[in-house]
């Protein structure tokens, strides 16, 4: 299901633990606090960021824009403290980027290692770029 759900752009909501099998293999999401914000992050702790020119179905971030901000693999999977709704999008050479919330998902070349945001808020290719906020769970 996770495969026809990102080559069509579906999202998923997520409605219990990652399941076993195809799942395994997904880049895993997960959440960092970066001073007074939770943060999504790949498996290593690097910030995740999402580009204010993509749409839900399209990244507008293509050749040396995704050189600079190169988009996170799908499938995604869900990581602890990571809410929300993880999805996927077929990229224009055909591979898949994971998204979040309706945000195809991005790296920085800027940030040199985990935990940090050196893109958060940055105007670059046209357009800006902010770290992925995660909101506190309630209840």
């Amino acid at each position: 299901m996770l495969a026809v759900a990102a080559a069509t752009g579906w999202a998923l909501h997520r409605t219990g633990p990652s399941a076993s099998g195809p799942e395994a293999a997904a880049t895993v999401l997960q959440t960092r606090t970066l001073g007074d914000v939770t943060v999504l992050t790949d498996a290593e702790g690097h910030t995740l960021y999402w580009f204010g020119l993509d749409s839900a179905r399209k990244s507008a971030c293509q050749a040396g824009c995704a050189r600079t901000w190169p988009p996170v693999t799908g499938p995604a999977s869900w990581g602890a403290g990571v809410t929300g709704t993880v999805g996927a999008i077929v990229r224009p050479d055909g591979t898949l980027q994971a998204t979040y919330d309706g945000h195809p998902l991005y790296t920085a070349t800027t940030d040199t290692g985990p935990g940090q945001a050196m893109g958060n808020d940055m105007w670059s290719h046209g357009g800006e770029w902010h770290e992925v906020i995660v909101p506190a769970r309630t209840g």
